[in-house]
């Protein structure tokens, strides 16, 4: 009881300490929007790490990120501690990105921490919304040379232990934007992680990263990716 309970007071304070650290860059009357998405994603990482540290949880990546940017990167998705385990795997090859989400997370009590932090939202039931969304997309690529994506295709998080179909939004959005696509497997359902944090030793998550592959066949891809993790048969 007492460990979930500082567990929360940690998270609640860090997370409010961020907000303010994001907005400085968010509402920066000076800053470009290249530099923005690069102090942005620095920030998340700082934070992501910070609680890893806290939760005693240490991330082993298989294979490696590729050199280039301007890569979608496609994640399985179980908890939001995805996102904090995926930025620390960003942080250590110094990625800058920005994460796709729902409006609904944005208009959720703590969405300011998501909307400060960099992410771009987009209104799946609004069509002038999904509009203004590629729209959007398009000028900031052209404007941030070495930005990178990160979705979800799943289009929320998982409680079951296979991994859904993905949605076509990936692919839509890789092929709008010439954007090369990179497979990435979370060998771990983080929901249940947390709840078991903080560890008194040292907790490993598995993180597999896969080939640069072309657009229209992400699922294929994914599934070799899974094949590769020993993940190609799953139980419900």
């Amino acid at each position: 009881m007492l460990k979930d309970l500082g567990k929360y007071i940690f998270m609640v304070e860090l997370g409010y300490k961020y907000i303010h650290i994001f907005k400085k860059t968010f509402f920066h009357p000076f800053i470009t929007l290249s530099e923005g998405y690069k102090q942005l994603s620095k920030d998340r990482q700082n934070y992501s790490n910070d609680v890893l540290e806290f939760l005693n949880i240490e991330v082993e990546v298989i294979g490696e990120l590729p050199q280039k940017n301007k890569i979608l990167y496609a994640i399985n998705h179980r908890s939001l501690l995805d996102i904090i385990v995926m930025e620390n795997v960003f942080s250590r090859s110094n990625k800058n990105g920005a994460w796709i989400a729902k409006q609904a997370l944005l208009d959720a009590y703590y969405g300011k921490f998501f909307e400060y932090s960099g992410c771009m939202s987009v209104d799946l039931n609004n069509g002038r919304g999904m509009l203004k969304f590629f729209k959007n997309m398009k000028k900031t690529l052209a404007k941030v040379d070495d930005l990178n994506i990160y979705i979800f295709p799943e289009g929320e998080r998982n409680k079951k232990k296979c991994v859904q179909e993905f949605q076509s939004g990936a692919e839509k959005i890789a092929k709008a934007n010439k954007l090369d696509i990179v497979p990435v497997f979370i060998d771990e359902r983080l929901e249940e992680v947390f709840k078991e944090a903080p560890f008194k030793e040292k907790r490993v998550v598995k993180v597999y990263i896969g080939d640069i592959i072309k657009e229209n066949n992400l699922d294929f891809n994914y599934k070799v990716l899974l094949s590769i993790a020993g993940k190609d048969n799953c139980e419900e």
